[in-house]
């Protein structure tokens, strides 16, 4: 009798103790749902936003861990609570969700809840700036311009970045491709250098074996040389192969070429003179001053677009042998020297109208 009455109070203790132990299963899970659901519900939810309404730049730096990350954010005001970021990360992650965050700089919306702060960092869009440099500069000056210049990053953002590093060395005459370059924060200036020196030798290799034949060009450093005449001869862009085609045909004459910017660079190195040409600047020999040596100048002049060294490579097919400004940023083109004297009539008739004094050496006839 008795140890019927033990065993069916073993049978009891044991089935209560299951029936506890599942109930705190119950509970566990319902608290465990109830706070994943919490949790996650606050990773998806508004963030604090800016009093401005302007989005946050966070910059996150390669290497950093989930709490140097989360402590960052924090710091800009972009997540009320760092643990909170961590804890919804890792829960995640233990459901299979892994996000890997990416080096960069982020501009992080106003307001942004943490999920999609975390979608901008996993993809590795890091804000971008557009250092723009202008065709026919020379090397001095794209230097300078890299070294002085904050640029201002793309998409509308107000953000702003100047070039680190130390100011490397000046570099060649005519071996930059000016253009405009994409670069990040922590973009050098020799980076941005170097980039341009690649792009004109990228442009090289594919323009210089479809060049036009016969042409009395030899290298492609040559070609350069040439198209940096072009560049600065230039002044509407539509008329770079017209120009192209009129020193390709003084050079296959031969007549020399007679290119005021010349003159200009054998004096200053292309710093504007700051007036016209003088005669005794025009009659002035240096290595540079095609009215005073044959062929092509020492070196180029200045760094030429892509567009001008396609022109050079296959310049348009014309007689054209002389040209002159018309008074409208473009020049009037002539075959014969018959008719450059009458389109240099017109222009000191169209500058005498104006009041402006003739500039010495344009206008010039080119000799043999």
């Amino acid at each position: 009798m008795q140890a019927r009455i033990a065993g069916r109070a073993r049978e009891f203790s044991l089935g209560k103790l299951i029936g506890i132990l599942f109930s705190l299963v119950i509970v566990a899970a319902v608290a465990a749902g109830a706070g994943w659901f919490w949790l996650n519900s606050s990773f998806t939810a508004d963030g604090p936003a800016t009093e401005d309404g302007k989005p946050r730049v966070v910059m996150i730096e390669r290497g950093s861990t989930t709490q140097v990350i989360a402590t960052k954010l924090k710091e800009a005001g972009a997540i009320a609570d760092d643990g909170q970021f961590r804890l919804a990360l890792r829960m995640r992650e233990m459901l299979g969700d892994k996000v890997v965050m990416k080096a960069g700089e982020y501009e992080i919306a106003s307001g942004a809840s943490m999920e999609a702060i975390v979608k901008e960092l996993a993809s590795g869009a890091s804000l971008q700036y557009a250092v723009i440099v202008p065709e026919g500069l020379t090397s001095q000056m794209i230097l300078s311009l890299l070294v002085e210049r904050e640029w201002k990053a793309t998409g509308g953002s107000a953000s702003t970045y100047k070039l680190a590093g130390p100011v490397p060395a000046v570099p060649a005459e005519g071996v930059l491709l000016p253009g405009d370059y994409a670069v990040t924060r922590g973009d050098t200036i020799e980076s941005v250098i170097n980039r341009m020196i690649k792009a004109q030798q990228d442009l090289l290799a594919e323009l210089w074996p479809n060049r036009q034949p016969g042409l009395p060009i030899k290298t492609p450093e040559e070609a350069v040389n040439l198209a940096s005449i072009v560049e600065n001869e230039t002044g509407v862009p539509h008329e770079r192969p017209q120009v192209a085609s009129l020193f390709v045909n003084r050079l296959n004459k031969p007549m020399r070429l007679q290119s005021d910017p010349t003159i200009v660079y054998g004096i200053t190195r292309g710093v504007p003179l700051g007036h016209g040409l003088r005669v005794s600047e025009i009659a002035a020999r240096t290595e540079w001053n095609t009215y005073q040596i044959d062929g092509l100048p020492k070196t180029p002049i200045c760094n030429p677009g892509k567009e001008s060294i396609a022109a050079v490579l296959n310049p348009a097919q014309t007689n054209y042998y002389y040209f002159v400004a018309d008074g409208s940023g473009g020049h009037a083109f002539a075959e014969t020297l018959g008719e450059h004297n009458a389109n240099v009539s017109k222009w000191r008739e169209v500058e005498k109208q104006r009041g402006a004094k003739e500039p010495a050496g344009v206008g010039a006839t080119p000799k043999p």
